[in-house]
């Protein structure tokens, strides 16, 4: 069976484990929009391809597939999300899996505004949350809402112009130069088709957790690992340990099958005065899967068994409880 990761950026370890899963009846390929991982170095085969929105991307990677009799395509970053997630049904003609939620998943993911909307109206805890400058400054003056609040992008990860506003001055400043960091980013594309790029929200003083929702390929829910993040860096987890807690797991598994999500769901997770509050989705293995994975969980070989039309058992879709990982810097020389 051979796969294609792409958008690969520096999550060289996903080649990884999808190498140790097909072995030698099959190859693990990357693409990415430059050269500047090392994923490139660890993957049977590598290309550059278009940026995700020029017009000759998907063209590219159906080209590339076809060629190369890719089974099965997986992408490791949000924005490619959604450009696949509508051309999905070109690639099967094609024999090629897309492994991608819905585009109407995608969206809600993507979007934090559509995120919020969506959670508040499904009964979770979601910090308050506004879309526009004036809102916010009128839930302020109405005491509503009370510094610090967090000042980020309606789309993107990660911690790209994320900031904490403690009063007024840093409010305003914090819109403008995070406006100004969205437009200078690829999160323009993104956010190109709404006027509103900034959104503000409530500052929640808890816990963080992240946690992997897992749902099959047909989005029937399997599993949910939670993770109590320890540290923090550039918007990734750090340090992690895996925890049994009922209340958190509760709220996802029905999140999960609520979502109908294909895969992983990554989600993040305050839990404040026994109360969990959920921040983001993303529809995609995310920067902390790989503490899922040291616990035992084991998701690139349940896709790859699906794929294949096997069962699963739910001891794969399971993690360790009370294992502390840590990332450790690698130095590659190519």
């Amino acid at each position: 069976m051979n796969i294609l990761l792409t958008s690969i950026g520096r999550r060289a370890y996903m080649v990884k484990y999808f190498k140790e899963v097909v072995g030698e009846s099959g190859q693990v390929h990357v693409c990415n929009s430059d050269d500047k991982t090392v994923a490139f170095h660890y993957a049977e085969k590598s290309f550059i391809s278009p940026l995700i929105y020029n017009e000759n991307y998907i063209p590219c990677l159906l080209d590339y597939c076809k060629t190369n009799n890719i089974d099965i395509l997986i992408s490791l970053f949000d924005i490619d999300l959604l450009v696949l997630a509508k051309n999905k049904e070109e690639f099967a003609k094609i024999g090629t899996k897309v492994i991608v939620s819905d585009a109407e998943v995608i969206s809600v993911c993507n979007d934090k505004w559509k995120t919020y909307n969506f959670l508040k109206e499904n009964g979770f805890n979601v910090p308050k949350t506004y879309l526009t400058l004036h809102s916010v400054m009128l839930a302020l003056e109405s005491g509503r809402l009370q510094y610090p609040i967090i000042v980020k992008p309606r789309f993107g990860c990660g911690s790209i112009a994320m900031s904490v506003a403690d009063d007024e001055m840093a409010l305003l400043y914090y819109y403008s130069r995070n406006t100004r960091a969205v437009n200078q980013s690829y999160l323009k594309y993104e956010s190109a088709a709404e006027e509103e790029k900034i959104i503000y929200q409530e500052f929640l003083d808890g816990q963080e957790y992240g946690a992997d929702i897992i749902n099959d390929l047909n989005g029937k829910h399997r599993s949910v690992i939670v993770k109590k993040k320890i540290a923090m860096r550039a918007g990734e987890t750090d340090i992690s340990e895996t925890v049994d807690s009922p209340i958190i797991r509760d709220e996802l598994e029905r999140l999960g099958k609520l979502t109908n999500h294909i895969a992983n769901m990554d989600v993040d997770v305050f839990l404040v005065d026994s109360k969990p509050y959920i921040l983001e989705m993303n529809a995609r293995f995310g920067g902390g899967y790989p503490f899922s994975h040291m616990g035992g969980c084991d998701l690139p070989k349940a896709i790859v068994e699906w794929a294949k039309g096997n069962d699963v058992p739910d001891e794969i879709l399971q993690s360790k409880i009370g294992l502390t990982a840590y990332k450790e810097l690698f130095i590659t020389v190519v």
